[in-house]
């Protein structure tokens, strides 16, 4: 605050010689007090002066601040007589040993013949005013330009939730926005696509000036990313993503199926995703319509997801393992050093294979193969060469595997088909659909939606009718033996086995940790219908 005080001394020492030079005479003190309406503004000067000075020295760095402090600090004593007839001749002493000057006649007289020159008499009070009024109004307005630059604006926000069949321009449209400000704001960064996968449900922030004028938007399109948008002026919006950390913790859960496996996972705690998730690690060696059975057990280790503190969904299945009919299928999550993740055996097995078990995920099977069924339509007995599917219209139906689409077209008997012709002599047929999303010639990807479940054609409710066909034959497709995807690399064994090892354990510890609590909870009489989340 020395810097400060100097300053605002220096500037009234300024301030008073000017105001008051006009009216000096001998037998006049320089700094008698003036009758003069310019007090206010004097004061008002004064003031801002030390608002500048103090951003100065806020502003300033160490090293400017302590040569500062090294200079000789100056003392300036204001003797301001009550009288202005009855003034003292006696000159304005100044400190000499302090470092400060005294002002004698000899001093002042070439300070008076200056200010003479440069100004008249008669329009010294008109001047000063006018410079007055000047300074106030320049030092006002630097005051409001810092204030400006250094606060950001407050806009009011308003939140929206997006309406069926809402768009972004209807959005704008309804809080009155510019849909110029919509067009070079969609055009203003790859980033702002985002807003075009707006959906029913959707939350979207809005700002608006008191002009109700568009100044920007926030976009939250899932739980730790927020697309940001700011208006900088016209046709320029500045795009960025506010993420915030996600912090992943493990849990583990196990379940017996005693009546389905989607209610042995609902009553392990497992979230809907997770239970789908499960079902598609093993959803090439496990037909989970058809295939799953009582007392059949699953155990998995897998994420959730937590943002400050809350939980927000779930991440990963890590590992997990899965008892079907007898036999034991285990699967570990892996990334190799090209950044590929897919889930393996233990021993380093892909379990992806050439063909899914099942078209469907999640349904109810109205009849399994059967070549000896009694057609519900045609009233009698003939061979059934495929399995149905039942399932609610538009249900999407995937393909099997890769392959070229050889038929998609519609019949009395079949209704809305595809066929697809896979290597290895393999076709597989898929009937009744509601709609095909498939054309003949097109090649598809295996889990690829190649249509919906429907009821066309000879069909009595809707389900899937699904062919296995090899080298023309009709064949049981949970009974064909399929090939894996290419295994772990050699050269990336080790890399798995010391991350995988890890995962495999602690599932085995957790599963034997929840059996040895389960025992427990059996032997006091307080034992659970076999569920248990960690």
């Amino acid at each position: 605050m020395v810097i400060a005080q100097k300053l605002f001394n220096q500037f009234l020492k300024l301030t008073m010689i000017n105001r008051d030079y006009k009216g000096f005479s001998r037998n006049k003190p320089l700094f008698a007090r003036k009758k003069s309406r310019r007090k206010g503004v004097i004061i008002t000067i004064s003031a801002l002066s030390v608002v500048f000075a103090a951003v100065s020295y806020l502003a300033m760095t160490s090293g400017q601040e302590s040569s500062t402090q090294e200079k000789q600090q100056e003392l300036l004593t204001l003797q301001l007589s009550s009288d202005d007839t009855k003034a003292s001749t006696q000159t304005t002493q100044l400190d000499t040993e302090s470092g400060s000057l005294t002002l004698s006649e000899d001093t002042l007289e070439p300070a008076e013949k200056t200010l003479a020159e440069s100004t008249a008499p008669s329009s010294a009070s008109s001047i000063d005013k006018q410079s007055a009024s000047k300074n106030l109004n320049e030092a006002t307005d630097a005051i409001k330009n810092f204030v400006k630059k250094t606060t950001k604006p407050r806009y009011d926000w308003q939140t929206v939730t997006v309406a069926k069949g809402e768009s972004l321009a209807r959005i704008f449209n309804k809080l009155g926005f510019s849909s110029k400000d919509l067009h070079y704001m969609m055009q203003s960064d790859e980033q702002v696509n985002i807003l075009k996968k707006i959906r029913p449900g959707h939350t979207l922030e809005f700002a608006a000036n008191d002009d109700k004028e568009f100044q920007g938007l926030r976009y939250p399109f899932n739980s730790s990313d927020t697309l940001v948008i700011t208006k900088l002026e016209d046709k320029k919006f500045d795009v960025s993503l506010d993420v915030k950390p996600i912090e992943f913790k493990q849990r583990f859960a196990t379940a017996t199926i005693t009546s389905s496996f989607y209610n042995a996972g609902k009553q392990a705690g497992l979230p809907d995703g997770v239970i789908m998730e499960l079902a598609g690690v093993f959803e090439y060696d496990i037909d989970f319509a058809l295939e799953i059975r009582k007392n059949d057990s699953f155990s998995v280790l897998y994420e959730e997801k937590y943002i400050d503190g809350k939980k927000v969904g779930y991440g990963n299945i890590l590992s997990a393992e899965f008892n079907n009919m007898g036999e034991h299928y285990a699967a570990v999550r892996y990334t190799d050093t090209n950044n590929r993740t897919a889930y393996y055996t233990p021993e380093g097995k892909a379990l992806r294979k050439s063909f899914l078990r099942a078209p469907l995920q999640f349904n109810y099977v109205s009849s399994n193969f059967n070549p000896k069924r009694f057609h519900p339509i045609q009233k009698r007995v003939k061979p059934h060469r495929g399995t149905d599917y039942r399932a609610p219209i538009g249900t999407p139906v995937r393909a099997a595997g890769d392959g070229r689409v050889t038929k998609s077209a519609y019949n009395r008997f079949n209704g809305n088909y595809v066929f697809i012709q896979h290597g290895g002599n393999i076709v597989t047929k898929y009937l009744h659909f509601s709609k095909r999303a498939v054309k003949a010639g097109q090649r598809v990807k295996q889990g690829q939606i190649i249509g919906y479940v429907g009821s066309t054609g000879m069909s009595q409710a809707p389900h899937l009718h699904y062919e296995f066909v090899v080298n023309g034959v009709h064949r049981n497709p949970r009974r064909v033996k399929l090939p894996h995807a290419a295994p772990v690399p050699k050269t990336e064994m080790a890399r798995f086995q010391e991350l995988s090892k890890p995962l495999m354990a602690q599932l085995e510890t957790e599963r034997t940790t929840y059996f040895a609590r389960l025992n427990d909870q059996e032997s006091s009489g307080t034992a659970s219908n076999s569920k248990l989340q960690k």
